[in-house]
């Protein structure tokens, strides 16, 4: 309705109140503000009479479009047309959105069935390659005049692996956590790279226990090594390297043949890269053949098949009720971060699966036991997160003894000593189905075998590398150790003499005979740092240093009083922990520091620099960064980041431990795999059988 003529309609009004609520006053251009309003005042009162509400639509808002032509309205006794229901509102829009769904659903499905069908060919794909006569009927040659793989047969295979086959051959052994993440960091056009291993696969260590109860899938946690070398523009042996002549840069490998014979060759490198990893250690321990470990995806099928056997065994008739307890007693040997998620994964398996698919009888006969030399389990974590991973255990009925040491492990049993309350040491034995030997890392035969050839090397435990991860008494700057394989020495007392000869040298005195000043001091403290980045946490305060160690108050620090000083600091300087954080870290590291040398390699030929300390010239030596540690203890986790930092948690910590190593996994593939993995866990359970 408009304004004009709108008293005419005051009367209609009257005579049928019900219709008021059908109009709505609009102004146009004609009417002016005022008379609008006396016309709105007078329907707002007429309304309140018939207790109706005008619909009035605002002067300033019609004014504003009018513009627009006159828009009249004629007057019927007609009512609009209503909206529909809530409840067809609701029907309407869930099939529409289910529709939607459908289509969506149904065209990526069709376009994955029209992907898949183009991933099978039926053409011959194959095409003639040029294979050198070297690589077919390679030299003789070396200490033991061995086949020299000095070309291999994939160096022709297309333009780019031609072109890198005349520059520097860098050779990589072992596939592990240091190998991989330097393969994904070089840079691929710089070198010929050689991967030798004896297996073809990286293996996801961290979260190898949940692979032992099925929690995931062993493929789950692998990522074909051949994949990962072709990024990298370089090639893959699946061999064992046994030995390496470090005078004529040759390792010697051995694969065995289909005949069962095995052959040996050597491949030549101009620079090496030890990452081999590294053993479980025995600790003289008898009876470890009774024992499984776990350092392996083998191994991890190992176990799950001797878990399963053991159930099965329980539920036989003709199995007494001893024999049964036996073999439901699972006992884990190390309180270390593997231990402990072994233990977590397996009594979650034993708690939440057994029942469905097992007599519930087993379920009571279960009991699960973790031995530990140290005082707390994870004793390299904060002690808050020790306790409360020993609470969480003791309310899971996860027997933890501490203070304990494995004396023997026999077929059915397993002896150990521990101290009681008055602090002497009984031996105590355990019935034992099942026990999982996971206490430190060792050396392999192959470092062994190494360090024997080199008389500086004396370490028992690992290779010592300086702080360029260089080999020790290697040929500097060719053989350079990364990962559990290998340690870096931490000297710094023994360089003391370095550092006071060349601080002498510029000053003309003695070195033996020298006071060093609080100026030099921060000299020498500076150089130190510089060669061994870990010292400088303990070189923060020098003013404090120098006075604690100037006994004789003289302002002056003399040779005896700096040697000390330096062999405190030696002391503080643990070696750093083997995990893949760090060898994560010396892998990237040395990645870096190759594709610095290859660039600076064409102004150093030009200039005939083939000697001295390089690596030091270009890069600066490794520094290890703690950037945490993590632990799964049964449907929750700890962390640990250091600095007194420390988290733990139940399901919401678990998440986050899950999303830390689903991001740290090395492939979308392999980030898909686990998704699906622990979907499938949460949907279905666990898959109780052995294969």
């Amino acid at each position: 309705m408009v304004c004009n003529g709108s008293s005419k309609l005051l009367a209609r009004f009257h005579s049928s109140p019900s219709l008021f609520r059908h109009y709505t006053l609009t102004p146009t251009s004609r009417v002016s503000a005022q008379r609008y309003l006396s016309i709105s005042r007078r329907l707002e009162i007429f309304g309140r009479c018939y207790n109706q509400r005008p619909r009035l639509e605002p002067w300033r808002r019609m004014y504003r479009l009018s513009t627009r032509p006159e828009v009249t309205r004629s007057i019927t006794t007609k009512a609009l047309p209503h909206n529909r229901g809530p409840v067809f509102r609701f029907f309407y829009r869930f099939f529409a959105y289910a529709g939607a769904f459908i289509l969506i659903s149904g065209g990526l499905v069709v376009a994955f069935f029209v992907y898949d069908a183009s991933t099978y060919r039926e053409d011959l794909t194959y095409t003639d390659i040029p294979v050198s006569e070297h690589a077919l009927q390679p030299r003789r040659g070396g200490p033991k005049n061995l086949p020299i793989a000095e070309v291999l047969v994939d160096d022709d295979d297309c333009p780019d692996n031609s072109r890198l086959k005349h520059k520097p051959k860098l050779v990589i052994l072992g596939s592990g956590w240091g190998s991989v993440s330097l393969l994904k960091t070089l840079k691929p056009e710089e070198y010929h790279v050689t991967v030798i291993s004896p297996v073809n696969y990286f293996l996801f260590t961290p979260m190898l226990p949940s692979a032992t109860v099925g929690t995931l899938e062993m493929r789950s946690l692998v990522e074909p090594i051949r994949r990962i070398v072709q990024r990298a523009k370089g090639h893959f042996l699946k061999a064992e390297a046994v030995d390496v002549e470090l005078s004529e840069k040759l390792v010697e490998v051995t694969q065995t043949n289909p005949k069962g014979e095995v052959d040996h060759f050597y491949v030549p490198y101009d620079k090496l890269v030890i990452g081999v990893g590294a053993t479980t250690n025995p600790h003289g321990v008898k009876g470890l053949e009774h024992c499984h470990f776990l350092k392996d995806i083998e191994d991890a099928r190992l176990i799950r098949n001797s878990v399963m056997m053991n159930l099965e065994q329980a539920c036989m008739p003709t199995t007494s009720d001893e024999e049964r307890r036996r073999l439901l007693s699972f006992v884990v040997s190390g309180g270390g971060p593997t231990g402990v998620e072994f233990a977590a994964e397996l009594f979650d398996m034993l708690n939440e699966d057994l029942g469905r698919s097992f007599p519930k009888i087993l379920r009571n006969e279960i009991s699960v036991h973790v031995i530990q030399s140290r005082g707390h389990i994870l004793n390299t974590y904060d002690e808050a997160l020790s306790r409360y991973a020993e609470a969480r255990f003791e309310h899971d009925q996860v027997e933890v003894l501490t203070n304990s040491r494995v004396k023997e492990v026999q077929k059915n049993k397993i002896l150990f000593t521990q101290k009681d309350d008055n602090g002497e040491t009984v031996t105590k034995e355990l019935p034992m189905g099942f026990c999982l030997w996971s206490t430190g890392v060792s050396q392999t035969d192959f470092c062994k075998r190494i360090a024997a050839k080199i008389e500086v090397q004396n370490n028992q435990h690992a290779l010592e590398t300086d702080t360029h991860l260089r080999l020790n008494g290697a040929p500097l700057g060719s053989v350079y150790a990364i990962g559990d394989c290998a340690t870096v020495q931490n000297n710094v007392a023994d360089h003391l003499v370095h550092f006071l000869r060349s601080l002498a040298w510029e000053k003309g005195k003695d070195p033996e005979k020298m006071q060093i000043t609080f100026s030099e001091w921060r000299t020498v403290a500076q150089r130190v740092k510089k060669r061994f980045p870990q010292a400088a946490d303990h070189l923060r305060r020098l003013d404090k240093l120098f006075e604690q160690y100037d006994k004789d108050k003289s302002g002056t620090l003399d040779f005896g009083e700096l040697h000390e000083l330096l062999l405190q600091i030696d002391s503080k300087l643990t070696s750093l922990p083997a995990t893949a954080q760090r060898a994560h870290q010396q892998g990237q590291y040395l990645a870096r520091k190759l594709n610095k040398l290859a660039h600076a390699t064409p102004g150093m030929t030009a200039n005939e620099v083939d000697y001295g300390d390089l690596d030091d010239a270009v890069y600066k030596p490794f520094e290890y960064r703690y950037l945490g540690s993590l632990a799964y203890i049964g449907n929750s986790a700890v962390f640990d980041f250091g600095n007194g930092l420390s988290f733990s948690g139940g399901l919401m910590a678990v998440y986050v431990w899950r999303s830390i190593y689903f991001a740290q996994s090395v492939s979308f593939r392999t980030r898909i795999l686990l998704a699906m993995d622990w979907s499938k866990r949460a949907l279905f359970g666990r898959d109780m059988m052995s294969y």
